[in-house]
């Protein structure tokens, strides 16, 4: 049995560098997408994580498998189209720091993933699915996600879900907001940034915000960050919340949020979610704080998520 597999995009981060002397901007090329940064992390913690996902059957797309390979992440449901290629994100910054992202995706690889073509045991032998909305921006990959989502639920496995909203990707705002509502609907644990909640509900007050998506479902256990303001945890009739780790200096912020949830996810594997109590959520809401602050001190995201013992071992020197 699998502790998590995850379903969506495996794609190639272009990411901004320094310009040269010359004035060139240049980019260098780091594996990425949520889903596998997720489950990076999630390997680094000793959970067995296995993917499920297509990229194109080229160059970029091979350096893809190698990089899961290398992470020790299962690729046996990897596929390689021979069409379509690898899909590519560019990712720059402007002068305040903020990421931008220029997706190359009129197709990419990782929509034309179909429900066939997954091997059901990872979808009956899991703990743990993992899903987001950028496999369900088009028919063919929304029907396989949803489809696969609905198989490893029906089996008796949790349902984890991360928005992670990139509204160019999407024919309109409404099939956007319509995926989001149709994951909040089947996932046991959230994670959702407050950008993502303001956008989806409206409510700048957080907390209206959360009680919002509780009238969609009363999601058992939601996960709020909140960048540099830390993040939260809602579980029952509570909330806790804990202040952002500070400890480096911020070098790129890509795969910090998933950093953060495949520590959440892993920690709530070993835990479960039934008699969770402040104490706890506050520890968990500790250690994927850290975690994320060292992934926001690195560049590379999927190669880079930190060792357990360098979580633990910063935890103890801001205790």
């Amino acid at each position: 049995m699998y502790d998590v597999v995850a379903i969506g995009e495996l794609l190639v981060d272009f990411i901004q560098e320094d310009p040269t002397d010359t004035g060139k901007r240049l980019y260098s090329a780091n594996p990425g997408g949520a889903p596998c940064n997720l489950l990076a992390m999630m390997r680094r913690l000793g959970k067995e994580a296995a993917f499920i996902g297509k990229v194109g059957n080229d160059a970029l797309g091979y350096m893809l498998r190698d990089a899961l390979i290398s992470q020790n992440i299962h690729v046996e449901n990897l596929c390689f189209d021979s069409k379509v290629p690898t899909t590519l994100a560019f990712v720059s910054k402007n002068e305040e720091g903020d990421r931008t992202f220029s997706f190359y995706r009129n197709p990419g690889a990782d929509m034309m993933l179909e429900y066939e073509e997954i091997r059901q045991e990872l979808l009956t032998e899991t703990r743990l699915f993992h899903f987001g909305t950028l496999s369900m921006t088009h028919d063919k990959n929304r029907s396989g996600t949803m489809r696969a989502v609905e198989t490893a639920k029906n089996n008796g496995a949790w349902i984890s879900f991360d928005p992670n909203i990139r509204e160019l990707l999407w024919d309109s705002e409404a099939l956007l907001r319509e995926q989001m509502t149709w994951g909040f609907e089947m996932c046991d644990i959230l994670k959702i940034s407050d950008s993502e909640l303001q956008w989806y509900t409206g409510e700048h007050d957080l907390d209206r915000g959360i009680s919002e998506l509780r009238k969609i479902r009363d999601i058992p256990l939601i996960f709020l960050t909140m960048g540099g303001a830390g993040s939260r945890a809602y579980y029952k009739e509570f909330y806790v919340e804990v202040p952002a780790c500070h400890m480096w200096e911020t070098v790129e912020t890509t795969g910090a949020g998933d950093a953060f949830f495949g520590i959440v996810l892993s920690r709530i594997l070993d835990e479960g979610m039934e008699h969770l109590d402040r104490k706890m959520l506050e520890h968990i809401l500790k250690y994927a704080n850290t975690g994320a602050a060292i992934v926001t001190s690195r560049k590379g995201a999927l190669m880079v998520m930190p060792e357990k013992e360098e979580i633990e071992a910063a935890m103890i020197h801001t205790a």
